[in-house]
């Protein structure tokens, strides 16, 4: 009988759950809408239901999955397997989720983060394939990273260790950031961010296509991505400029951990190698020059998949 991990990515709109082998490929993936607004409660049984379902039409059982493994949007307790919170999913505060889960199907349950999930399946399936020193930073909403260090996925004393989005680019000023704190790096690089430059050109009396294609409704950090991609001259600038902040905040955790890659994925990493070129030149010219000739910057290969094949890993990990 062949085996199978069950990977589940949740998000705050979707999660997404795949049958995973262990070459790291799927077998089956389906997704199902988080429902976030309904409480913890009905998130849970979601989540069983969405569970019992890809294993009836992928006509699995629970013989034939090794383990199933969770990422999550927040702070977790792996050891645990506790949420500790969700701040985006309202009332996913020290849910004991592995535990549930268990209990439901009687199969190993791990839970993590959900970027340290895709460093996970970066490193043996992706673009990390054959480091033993990497991170594996998203940038979206926030920035968020996963850390691996001699092979080995690093959580920290608390499960919280990571939280690159919060170095703090400034002493005592610069944006506010979602933490409460101000000048973070992602308060300065997010997507967030960019659709605050990318307002400012605009306000500024700058013409700039991500305008038009927004229409009269709001501006995003795609618009800008695709209109950077399109040539529109005030959205490659607003990139480059993204890419040399990234580059900085880089620059202090290559000179820290000497990583042989740093893996770039998540919403605004789309825009390809408008945002990696600057990041890279930024990292040359800042970088301590040993770190800076060792590392490669690269975009993350599994895109949407990095999630559930990473959680798939986290019963070995």
């Amino acid at each position: 009988m062949k085996k199978y991990r069950i990977g589940v990515d949740i998000g705050g709109t979707n999660i997404k759950i795949a049958l995973v082998d262990f070459d790291g490929k799927i077998a089956y993936s389906n997704t199902t809408p988080t429902r976030a607004e309904m409480g913890y409660e009905a998130g849970v049984n979601n989540i069983k239901q969405a569970i019992k379902d890809i294993m009836n039409e992928s006509a699995t059982d629970a013989k034939s999955i090794e383990a199933i493994g969770f990422g999550l949007p927040g702070q977790i307790d792996y050891k645990e397997g506790v949420v500790k919170n969700l701040p985006n999913i309202p009332g996913w505060v020290n849910v004991p989720l592995a535990k549930i889960i268990e209990d439901e199907f009687k199969i190993p349950t791990k839970l993590d983060n959900d970027v340290r999930c895709a460093a996970l399946g970066e490193l043996n399936f992706g673009a990390g394939k054959g480091c033993d020193n990497l991170i594996c930073i998203t940038i979206g909403t926030g920035i968020g990273s996963g850390i691996i260090l001699n092979g080995k996925l690093i959580r920290g004393a608390s499960n919280a260790a990571g939280e690159i989005g919060h170095i703090k680019m400034s002493m005592n000023e610069g944006p506010l950031c979602g933490c409460g704190d101000y000048g973070c790096f992602e308060a300065y690089a997010s997507g967030p961010a960019i659709v605050t430059m990318a307002k400012e050109y605009i306000s500024g009396g700058k013409s700039a296509k991500y305008k038009e294609m927004a229409q009269d409704g709001a501006i995003t950090p795609y618009f800008v991505a695709q209109a950077a991609l399109a040539g529109d001259a005030v959205s490659i600038q607003i990139f480059k400029q993204m890419g040399k902040i990234i580059g900085v905040g880089l620059s202090s955790v290559i000179n820290l951990l000497n990583p042989e890659k740093v893996i770039i994925g998540g919403g605004v990493a789309d825009a390809g190698e408008i945002l990696l070129e600057p990041i890279r030149q930024t990292i040359k010219d800042r970088a301590m020059p040993i770190q800076a000739n060792t590392v490669k910057i690269v975009p993350a290969q599994l895109a949407n998949t990095a999630g559930v094949i990473g959680a798939s890993l986290l019963v070995n990990s």
